[in-house]
């Protein structure tokens, strides 16, 4: 089996134990996610299968929407309701037009300080194990970019509100929540969060993994019709067949001319411009069959990945 398949995480699995379920269920050993969800946190997981694994990467740096509860008056420190309490402070002089004003303020591109709980590594150990030994160590502000902020719901006499955020690759939704917080004066941490899109998939079509369980053991049909081919991921890049001559040329990764592909599907813009238009490009062999990523590289092309 090779593709993707759009999981919704529950609470209390970590993105690892999705994918160790997983290995159980379709009898697999090549799975991979595609990004770290927090244990508490629920929504669209997706998950590579067999050759789909080589796009892991290419998955995690896909920007993503998250919709967030955010509760006023306190700091702890995980920058979530899991932690410690560190401070407390009152939220009662803040107004909702101050509210609204400072969450937006956060659009655009600016620089975020990870936190010490996170997956991320420092000389080769990861930062919330430091944290657990009562450690903290320096970390290096890293650029974010949200795209698009707005409060969805507000609540100032129980102190919380939530809102939903697009943002790019490495933004962390509890560190947005506490420097809300601390740009309002009075402290933030994160209550819930639901990530509800990774790049095209979104969490309306995303499946359990007990769905995912009962279509292996009942339905393997309906599990092959909901996984997504690789290709899907790159249709933004135009689609090239390979002439039947050149094929083994093409299975062996070697550098290919543009008189060695003809479009395809056949479309009057790839048919217009020709692949030399393009710098990345989709080839699929004689039969139809996906095959690689190939790169304008003078006037050849060159793999970039196979499949």
């Amino acid at each position: 089996m090779d593709g993707i398949l759009n999981i919704y995480k529950e609470a209390g699995y970590t993105s690892h134990d999705v994918v160790a379920k997983l290995r159980g269920i379709l009898h697999q050993k090549k799975i991979g996610h595609t990004g770290t969800l927090d244990p508490e946190a629920t929504g669209v997981l997706p998950v590579c299968i067999g050759k789909a694994t080589k796009v892991c990467e290419l998955l995690a740096d896909r920007d993503k929407t998250y919709q967030a509860v955010c509760r006023l008056g306190i700091v702890t420190d995980t920058q979530d309701m899991t932690g410690t309490v560190l401070e407390e402070s009152s939220f009662r002089d803040v107004s909702e037009e101050r509210l609204r004003e400072t969450v937006l303020s956060f659009l655009g591109e600016s620089f975020q300080i990870p936190p010490m709980y996170s997956a991320l590594k420092v000389e080769g150990k990861k930062l919330y194990e430091l944290a657990r030994e009562g450690k903290t160590v320096k970390r290096e502000p890293r650029r974010i970019f949200i795209s698009s902020i707005e409060i969805l719901q507000i609540d100032l006499e129980d102190g919380i509100f939530m809102f939903e955020v697009s943002c790019s690759k490495g933004t962390y939704i509890r560190t947005l929540c506490h420097d809300i917080g601390q740009r309002l004066g009075v402290g933030a941490v994160m209550e819930s969060l639901v990530r509800i899109r990774v790049g095209e998939f979104l969490v309306e079509n995303a499946f359990t993994l007990e769905k995912i369980e009962n279509f292996a053991n009942e339905n393997p049909e309906e599990l092959e019709k909901n996984l997504y081919s690789i290709d899907m991921l790159f249709k933004h890049y135009p689609k090239f067949r390979i002439k039947d001559e050149f094929n083994a040329k093409l299975y062996n990764g070697n550098i290919l001319g543009k008189n060695s592909m003809m479009p395809y599907p056949s479309s009057e813009e790839n048919e217009m411009s020709g692949a030399e238009k393009f710098q990345k490009i989709l080839l699929y062999d004689s039969n139809g069959m996906f095959k690689a990523i190939y790169e304008q590289a003078g006037h050849q092309y060159k793999v970039v990945k196979m499949f």
